[in-house]
């Protein structure tokens, strides 16, 4: 019994241990992780334009006051 059971215990761990190794070892390749690169402003030019855009409104606004020497229409007489 006992040559039957030492045969069998062999049998099975050469068995298992078999197909443990079977396939080769596990290779896990990383990928390298593609990051999109940002432009070299991140605020951009449009903020820029738009705050030169407004002083230039506010300080160079048109004259919309009248000629103070001439009479208004309306008042004749």
């Amino acid at each position: 019994m006992k040559k039957f059971l030492a045969t069998a215990l062999a049998a099975t761990v050469g068995l298992s241990a078999a197909t443990a190794h079977a396939g080769g070892p596990v290779v896990v390749v990383e990928e390298p992780e593609v990051v999109a690169e940002k432009p070299a402003s991140s605020a951009g030019i449009l903020p820029l334009l738009l705050v030169g855009i407004v002083l230039c409104v506010a300080l160079c606004g048109g004259d919309d006051d009248e000629d103070q020497s001439e009479e208004p229409i309306g008042n004749e007489g």
